[in-house]
């Protein structure tokens, strides 16, 4: 038995007998409970294809420094209130700068029957780091770009078995499955793609895992009854909805399932959703693509948007941490060095409280280039979580933000490029 054992009574999660955050003082009980998380979902990821490819930003990437750093970094979340992180066995796909399908990080053979030793070891390394400190690791099966390279549904099955029992050997207590990130999306399995396959691989994990509880996860438009139902654990995600969507989403899927945590592990840097969730007494996942999901990754809290969600997160659980000055509660993000790539910048304003604000209008080299009315504030708007890049030019000198705020307030963020 580790020193994290994770359990579930109602819809509340409890660790080690307690309800997480209850032991913290002065921490607000309507917090008690929830299982504030964050989708780290390439903790243990590889490129079998082209690892050079990942050579970029300013460092190099190697899968085993990739996987320490993260067990690095989580002693500065776990300060914060993060008590969950989302990890995948096939990863996820940092889609701003490749496409999924040129990848290959997929741990399992081709028939589902064997997990790669390299991912299996990381995987192993990731969850005792966690269960060192006190938090819960959601380990997600199948991604559907790299669930398509099993050969058919007897391997789905397969991988399902050997995923399942690889967690129950290692004799996790701080581990909850998630059979697929947005399972619906899967088109060439049917076991993935529909709710009645999802519900048998459910079945499967549970039993094969030794009891560790389960879910799956769909994209918002296509949340199930049957999976619902079926699930210790309702994974929801967020992507592209408002927080009114989100509200009714959530307020759907307690109807299916009265009785059962429900858990956002994935949504985007618009922490406003945040808020709509702890109303509900749900768990909200941060889900931040540019930071958090482009190898090689920087696992640490960096500035801007990373800063603006663990502070956040902090106040809903009542965790005491000082004020950010009103000045700092805007940074004008994108333009580090570090996270420019082929001359392609993705440039947001990344604020403490997007709620405050009306809209932003971004300026280059003193011209007019765009409007931003949606949280989270993307130059070149797309979804909450994406965004379309900015190419850089030889005359760049300066972006800003204008930032009008809802009391009327107007204020100015800019950064200098030469």
């Amino acid at each position: 038995m580790g020193k994290t054992v994770l359990s579930i009574e109602g819809t509340d999660f409890y660790i080690n007998g307690k309800k997480v955050y209850e032991e913290i003082k002065g921490s607000r009980p309507e917090a008690h409970g929830l299982l504030m998380n964050a989708r780290f979902i390439q903790g243990i990821f590889d490129d079998s294809e082209d690892p050079g490819r990942f050579h970029r930003f300013g460092r190099t990437f190697d899968p085993e420094r990739n996987t320490d750093d993260l067990i690095t970094a989580l002693p500065e979340w776990y300060a914060h209130g993060l008590r969950a992180f989302t990890v995948g066995l096939q990863g996820g796909g940092p889609c701003f700068t490749l496409f999924n399908e040129k990848l290959h990080n997929n741990p399992f053979g081709e028939d589902g029957t064997s997990l790669d030793p390299a991912y299996a070891n990381r995987l192993d390394r990731l969850i005792r780091a966690a269960d060192e400190i006190g938090m819960v690791v959601i380990v997600s099966f199948f991604y559907f770009f790299q669930a398509e390279k099993l050969k058919n549904g007897r391997a789905i099955l397969e991988a399902t078995r050997t995923a399942s029992r690889f967690l129950r050997q290692g004799g996790y207590t701080n581990v909850i499955i998630e059979i697929a990130n947005e399972h619906d999306l899967t088109k060439k399995h049917s076991l993935l793609e529909y709710p009645e396959g999802i519900v048998a691989l459910l079945e499967i994990a549970r039993h094969e895992s030794g009891g560790l509880p389960v879910g799956c996860s769909s994209t918002a438009s296509f949340i199930s009854e049957e999976v619902a139902k079926e699930s210790d654990v309702v994974f929801y995600h967020g992507n592209g909805r408002t927080r009114q969507q989100y509200y009714n989403d959530v307020c759907q899927l307690r109807k299916w399932a009265p009785n059962a945590p429900i858990v956002c592990n994935e949504d985007s840097q618009a922490v406003g959703n945040m808020e709509v969730a702890a109303r509900l007494h749900t768990s909200w996942g941060y889900y931040n693509n540019l930071t958090k999901q482009e190898p090689p990754t920087d696992w640490r809290i960096t500035d801007g948007e990373d800063r603006f969600f663990a502070h956040r997160m902090a106040k809903i659980i009542g965790i005491s941490l000082p004020e950010i000055p009103f000045e700092q509660q805007f940074y004008l993000q994108g333009l580090e060095k570090e996270i420019t790539l082929d001359g392609k910048r993705w440039i947001r304003l990344a604020s403490l409280y997007p709620e405050t604000i009306d809209y932003v209008e971004f300026f280059r080299n003193g011209q007019l280039e765009y409007q931003s009315y949606d949280e989270p504030f993307l130059m070149n708007f797309v979804f909450n979580w994406y965004q379309s890049p900015s190419l850089e030019k030889p005359e760049d000198t300066e972006w800003k933000a204008v930032i009008h705020l809802k009391s009327g307030d107007v204020l100015e963020k800019k950064v200098l490029l030469k």
